[in-house]
């Protein structure tokens, strides 16, 4: 399919995010930029938008050539994946990849020859070559992220890699990290600012807001583009905004739908479990989490619900202490209520309190009690 090979097309209107681009420009030096949020936060449009600046004739940094491959569920197969990779690469240039194609009918396939190969190809090249891997979550397979990670050693300083995930690929991160050649954007960076939230509001959706009713916007989504957007077409046609705003919850059909479908329905049944069963709690560690579920696991899971970045905001630096995303707490509450008997509501705020209360937290312990 070729259109797994074009850039999407960018909006007329967009929100400009300089800090972003300037932060994307800086680390083209090393060798990854990892833009990595859940659903909805504008990582393909931001990727996008970087790459349309880069290709301009004011861009600041010397022309690159651009690769672009959006995934899907099919290639996770490694020789599907690197077939596509390689036409990516030979939409740049045709003669990448060319010596590597006859190698992926081999059995059993010679993946260091081809990436060798490949990067040889790659390396002949005085020009900067980006290769950009859209929606890289799609992809479960281990031997698609040994493959990236082979590229990651041995890439020459022509190649650099692009990822736009909703959770963290199996790559090397931690070693890129410390050697400095690794990028990272992630939804905290992504969130729109006031600022940024007034001018998609008004410029970009058309609508007359006071500065009191986009900041009260701007809190309740956490600059979560989708959950702005959503609210922002609703709003189309309503005669009282105000109320609209202060009413405007993780329970909005639209929320809601968008929520179901993109984030909770994707998750395996016993994740599922966990996230209802601890909704009821205003903030999360392990040991309490263990007390509401019965289980032993729960650092285990908070530990992948934040690598696959799972509305799950982090509340110190140590990672003990998480709070879920506004809006996804609000959804997952009123999925409890219908999926849950009084009594089985109950009983998990009794487990709470007890818990509040053993560890000397007299105040929670009394909330989760009424």
């Amino acid at each position: 399919m070729q259109t797994k090979l074009y850039r999407p097309r960018l909006r007329p209107a967009l929100v400009p995010r300089p800090r972003l681009i300037e932060a994307l420009n800086r680390g083209l030096g090393g060798k990854l930029t990892l833009v990595s949020a859940p659903a909805g936060f504008g990582k393909t449009t931001l990727v996008s938008s970087w790459l349309a600046a880069l290709q301009t004739e004011n861009a600041p940094s010397a022309p690159a050539d651009i690769a672009w491959l959006s995934l899907d569920e099919n290639d996770g197969v490694l020789t599907h994946f690197l077939t596509y990779v390689i036409a990516a690469l030979q939409r740049v240039d045709p003669r990448l990849g060319a010596a590597a194609q006859p190698l992926l009918r081999a059995a059993p396939l010679p993946l260091s020859g081809i990436l060798t190969s490949l990067l040889n190809d790659i390396s002949a090249r005085p020009e900067l070559l980006l290769l950009v891997l859209d929606d890289y979550h799609v992809v479960d397979a281990h031997q698609v992220d040994e493959a990236l990670a082979y590229l990651l050693d041995h890439s020459p300083p022509q190649l650099h890699l692009v990822i736009a995930t909703r959770e963290d690929p199996n790559l090397p991160l931690a070693r890129l990290r410390v050697r400095g050649l690794l990028t990272e954007l992630r939804s905290a960076d992504l969130r729109f600012t006031e600022a940024e939230t007034a001018v998609f509001l008004q410029t970009v959706m058309g609508l007359a807001l006071t500065e009191a009713q986009i900041a009260a916007l701007e809190a309740r989504t956490e600059g979560w583009i989708a959950g702005l957007q959503m609210a922002a077409l609703s709003m189309r046609g309503q005669d009282d905004v105000a109320s609209f705003i202060q009413s405007f919850t993780g329970s909005h059909r639209f929320v809601l739908d968008y929520l179901l479908e993109e984030v909770l329905h994707q998750q395996p049944a016993a994740v599922q479990t966990f996230l209802l069963k601890t909704a009821v709690l205003n903030q999360l560690t392990a040991s309490l989490c263990d007390a509401l579920t019965g289980e032993a696991n729960s650092q285990a899971i908070l530990e992948s619900l934040e690598r696959a970045n799972l509305f799950l905001v982090p509340l110190d630096n140590e990672r003990r202490w998480y709070r879920y995303h506004h809006l996804f707490m609000e959804l997952l509450r009123q999925r409890v209520q219908q999926s849950s008997t009084a009594s089985e509501v109950n009983g998990l705020h009794i487990r709470a309190s007890a818990w509040y209360e053993a560890n000397g937290l007299a105040l929670e312990a009394f909330q989760h009690a009424t």
